[in-house]
């Protein structure tokens, strides 16, 4: 009976490849629109829950006010996503989980209280980005004026080696083994890092079970399956149906994936979050969860100890701060590249007049892409957990460099670079989210479970995604990011929050999309700082991406004439579409003239902001 219903969602596939090509080229569109055209008429939702108000708006999310995540032709909607609040503002990837944020803020918790609920929502309703087997990074900025980076990524078992994975001759890893299965899970910090935070900079107003609550509730109600999970569910079937412990969460009662609409419920990660809910991060890193974890992990290849689990702790950081023409960046520190590099694009950026050039100018997006192509080369060459390596974080940071880098770029043509084979670490299905509010305190958060679905692995009875953060190292074991026993791997999560010239409250930004974050970042702040766009505009502008050694990749609304003067400056150029998921979902909120808050969410996926 298996067997022919993999037929029929491989038969499905050939007709999704046919309508939308890659996934990584799809727009948010057309990921509705393939979704839709591919549901079986008739199909409705379980009517618990979620799922009643579904079935008065067409099974499509709403926020009650005439606002849908989708429209009746299954596109994802591009207005509506942002929001204004007096008191403060939530801007995360789901709607379900904003509103968590925001009914914690509005029972009394502060910006982190807030932060708290939202991760924890964020792994019910987005679990192929994010999750409590995942990790991430967390910025603070306080209304005090204190900024603190707390470090909740995963780490390598002790027992990890660089022979851990096979390699060919050419030194690749043989088969799916560092991205799929055992070998390519890390320790979670996702807990750990959530109760670190509420319990040193929460408000003391709400109680660990109250933040936890939302998401409870989530995962046993139910909620709305959209076109973008749907999308994600489906490209996973095979995985799902080749790790049964997967298959029997994320399959339905046929064996066949949930379709768009839908309510889809998740009794076994109910269970687990009471059991946090109740015991705190200790009954996720001990116990029966953790045995259960290290029995699956290693049932698939794995290396997991008891003691991994409970020897994790959090690193609590200072974070990398630089400036851009007057402003303040706070930003994630190493394991984490991305803060450095968004400075470092700052740095040199800032020696150019972008804002006379116009912003999609020729010569606006030469100045950038070159910046980012010398930003990437400093990645590859230097960047590692700086526990195990000596990173020159000061020199990369350096304005003195940054001038001397930005006079070696030449209006007249593209820099070259050795080819160098560049390291993949976060996919595009991490997630970022920001809460602000109207007294200064700011929270950045960036979570993953790095690809979609992680590594395909669920503690069987437990209903969460581990993460194949493993990935995320080099395999060459000479490289300053190869794995080691208890090793970080490098990161490209840029949690950030920007401050006015004299500390006052400005902007908290973040975004997933691998190395994309990087560049997506630093495009946000300059749409707002250089060219002066509210958040919401900041967000919904095209972007365009360049490394050390690929194509300038674009989204298509970009000015054609500039995008031709680049391929005539010697690069290489790669369409992609007008807005495409690839190139990050920002999650972000900015502090207007007069307070108000300004919430902005990115429609490249099923972001939204909520303000009161």
């Amino acid at each position: 009976m298996r067997k022919s219903k993999k037929l029929i969602a491989l038969s499905m596939a050939a007709l999704m490849t046919a309508m939308t090509g890659c996934s990584g080229g799809q727009t948010a569109s057309t990921q509705a629109e393939s979704a839709a055209e591919t549901q079986p008429a008739g199909t409705e939702a379980e009517s618990a829950g979620a799922g009643e108000e579904a079935a008065e708006t067409g099974n499509r999310v709403t926020d009650g006010e005439g606002w849908y995540l989708w429209d009746e032709n299954g596109n994802l909607t591009l207005e509506g996503r942002g929001a204004e609040g007096k008191t403060a503002v939530v801007s995360s990837g789901k709607y379900e989980a904003s509103k968590a944020g925001l009914e914690v803020l509005q029972a009394g918790g502060n910006a982190v209280d807030a932060a708290v609920a939202v991760s924890f929502a964020l792994g019910v309703t987005e679990p192929n980005s994010s999750g409590i087997g995942g990790g991430g990074f967390m910025t603070i900025h306080s209304a005090d004026g204190e900024d603190v980076f707390v470090n909740f990524r995963e780490k390598a078992p002790a027992a990890a080696t660089p022979d851990m994975w096979q390699l060919d001759a050419e030194g690749n890893v043989i088969g799916n083994q560092k991205a799929i299965g055992g070998k390519s899970v890390g320790i979670p910090g996702n807990v750990k890092g959530m109760e670190y935070a509420f319990e040193k900079y929460g408000s003391g107003n709400v109680t660990w079970e109250e933040v936890i609550a939302p998401s409870v509730k989530l995962a046993e109600e139910g909620y709305i399956v959209t076109p973008t999970l749907y999308n994600d569910m489906f490209g996973s079937y095979d995985a799902m149906v080749n790790y049964p412990e997967f298959g029997n969460v994320y399959l339905n009662a046929d064996g066949l994936n949930y379709q768009v609409g839908d309510t889809f419920k998740n009794p076994d990660l109910a269970k687990t979050l009471k059991a946090i809910s109740d015991g705190g991060a200790d009954a996720f890193y001990t116990g029966a969860i953790a045995q259960k974890m290290v029995d699956t992990v290693n049932k698939y290849g794995g290396l997991f100890t008891m003691d991994d689990l409970a020897n994790y702790e959090v690193k609590v950081m200072e974070p990398v701060t630089g400036t851009y023409r007057g402003y303040k960046i706070i930003s994630s520190p190493l394991p984490s590249s991305g803060g450095t590099h968004v400075i470092e694009a700052l740095n040199i950026m800032e020696n150019f007049d972008i804002a006379s050039m116009g912003f999609d100018s020729a010569e606006k997006l030469h100045i950038m892409t070159e910046a980012f192509k010398m930003c990437f080369h400093d990645r590859e060459e230097f960047m590692g957990d700086p526990d195990y390596v000596e990173v020159p974080v000061n020199g990369i940071l350096s304005k003195k460099r940054a001038k001397e880098l930005a006079a070696q770029i030449d209006p007249a043509v593209a820099s070259k670079y050795e080819q160098i084979s560049p390291w993949q670490y976060e996919h595009e299905d991490t997630t970022h989210f920001s809460v602000a509010d109207a007294e200064g305190n700011m929270v950045s958060v960036t979570q993953t479970v790095n690809g979609l679905f992680g590594a395909k692995i669920i503690p069987d009875g437990y209903g969460f995604v581990l993460n194949n953060e493993m990935d995320d190292f080099s395999a060459n074991p000479e490289s300053p990011n190869a794995i080691a026993g208890n090793k970080v791997p490098l990161s490209s999560m840029s949690p950030t929050v920007v401050l006015k010239e004299d500390g006052s409250p400005f902007m908290v930004l973040g975004s997933p999309g691998a190395t994309k974050i990087i560049t997506t970042v630093t495009q946000i702040i300059s749409n707002v700082i250089d060219f002066d766009m509210s958040m919401q505009e900041a967000i919904d502008a095209p972007r365009l991406y360049n490394n050390a050694t690929s194509a300038i990749q674009y989204e298509t609304r970009l000015n054609a004439d500039s995008i031709k003067k680049l391929e005539e400056l010697g690069n290489t150029v790669e369409p992609n579409d007008e807005f495409n998921r690839s190139f990050g979902s920002v999650n972000a909120v900015m502090y207007g003239e007069d307070g108000t808050l300004l919430g902005g969410a990115d429609p490249r996926r099923d972001g939204k902001a909520l303000g009161y």
